[in-house]
Parts: structure tokens; sequence; C-alpha cells
């Protein structure tokens, strides 16, 4: 059952690992590159550490789904119902770049819907946590505070990711009104439309489960939707034969006038 000292658990392995990422950040480090292209640290890998060992230690019955390791193929993984889900450096490329927009995502998947979140900044001295039946919160400097999203205003704020922009979404945008754009990295895009601060994230590129899980989490509980493209139905983990996900939206506010555009 999910409570709230599980909450706060979690957070705190979160803030463990961002404590470790933060010791390679502060170095002359070194970037290496896996099969896919992507960028990878130390910094990726002593997270990972920390992260699994510390959910083990909560229930080593909950398996634990990884970027940089997986408890079982795919095969295996279908029959999980409860399952943590963990990017242990989400945005490695803000990382690389040093511009402080990197997290550390950890959720709770329950039967293919994430009912905890974690999305912990570390150079930013922010977090982002959630669980369905307890609420959504950030907790930063001036302690924490509840989250919500807000009714979407006559000019709305779009956060538009800075390192991927495709024609998909080129095409998107132009059905919908005029807006500002808000621009950050990692799963902080989820964070800004739960808080209030941005009102839409459309994301028609490539992503991966462990960068979504626990943003959505904070999202949804801050009373956002999150929705596939091009059908608009609700998004759903370990149901694909990929860990890819669909490109999607995150609405802050369902009743917004230009919701029906995003179906089209």
């Amino acid at each position: 059952m999910i409570s709230a000292a599980l909450l706060d658990s979690v957070l705190a392995i979160a803030q463990d690992a961002g404590h470790a990422i933060l010791t390679v950040y502060n170095t002359d480090f070194t970037v290496d590159t896996k099969a896919d292209d992507s960028p990878l640290t130390q910094a990726d890998l002593a997270a990972h550490r920390i992260i699994v060992q510390g959910l083990r230690a909560l229930d080593d019955q909950i398996p634990v789904l990884s970027e940089e390791g997986s408890d079982a193929d795919h095969q295996d993984r279908r029959a999980w119902s409860r399952f943590w889900l963990v990017d242990p450096l989400d945005g490695t490329k803000e990382f690389v770049n040093r511009n402080g927009e990197f997290t550390v995502n950890i959720a709770l998947i329950e039967d293919g819907v994430p009912t905890l979140g974690v999305v912990h900044a570390p150079a930013l001295g922010t977090s982002y946590l959630a669980a369905q039946g307890i609420g959504a919160f950030r907790d930063d400097a001036d302690g924490r505070r509840a989250i919500h999203t807000r009714s979407a205003p006559e000019q709305p704020a779009f956060v538009v990711s800075r390192s991927h922009r495709d024609e998909a979404l080129a095409a998107l945008l132009q059905r919908l009104p005029p807006h500002e754009a808000v621009s950050t990295g990692s799963s902080l895009k989820f964070c800004l439309v739960a808080e209030g601060t941005a009102d839409l994230y459309p994301r028609t590129g490539p992503t991966s489960e462990w960068d979504t899980g626990a943003g959505q989490c904070v999202a949804e509980v801050a009373g956002a939707r999150v929705a596939t493209l091009p059908d608009m139905q609700p998004m759903r983990y370990n149901a694909r034969d990929t860990l890819l996900n669909p490109g999607f939206v995150v609405i802050g506010d369902r009743n917004a006038h230009w919701v029906p555009a995003l179906r089209q």
C-alpha cells in the first residue's frame, strides 16, 4: 500500500542518487557512448547502483526496471503487476552540457499505471513527488508545497523540448493557438505542467518508459491528463513489446478550447 512514508523514502533514495551525481558533475568527467549512441557517464552508473540498492531495501520482492540495468527480459516483465521504473539520470545531454536540467526519476508502476513518482533535480535543489491518494508536491529550499495544474490562460504556455523537435511537432503546434514557448530538459517538462507554470507538453519524438513514468505520475496526480498521440488514449506501461513510448501530450487544463485539435 502506498503511504506518505513510502513516498518520503523514495525521495530520500533519489536525493542520495543526486548527491552521487553531483560528485561526478563537479569533476572533469568523461563521457562514453552506449550502443544507441546516447551518452553514458559514471554518474548514471553510480545513481543506478544507489537506487537499486535503496529500493530493494524497501521491498526486495518488487522488481526494478532501470535504464542502466533490468531485472528481467520482456517475457518475464509481462508477468509483473507491480515494479519500480527508474531512470537514474534523465537528461544526460543536459548533464554533459552542465545546464542543470537533469533529473533522477523513480516511479512505482501498478497494473500499467504510475501510482507513485519522484522527479529530483539535484543541480537545482528541487524535487517533485506525487502518489495517488496522497497528492503532488514541490520540495525545495522554501519547503514543501502542494502543486496543481492551472486553467489555461488566453495565451497558453507550451513546453517545447530543446533537443527533440521534428516535423510532427511543428504540424501539431500549427493546429494550436498562439502560445508562449517554454523550454527545459528531462522530465522537468512534466513538472512545469503539474505546477501550473505551463499548459501543454507535446512530445512527438522518441522516449522510453523510464523517461516518463515518474513525471507522468506527478502530472496526473496534480490534475493533468497524459494521453498518447494520435488516439488520445491513457499512456500505460509494460504493455508493449518495446519499452519505447508512442507520441504523447501532457494537458494541464482538460477543458481548454484547443484540446480537441490535439486529436486531428
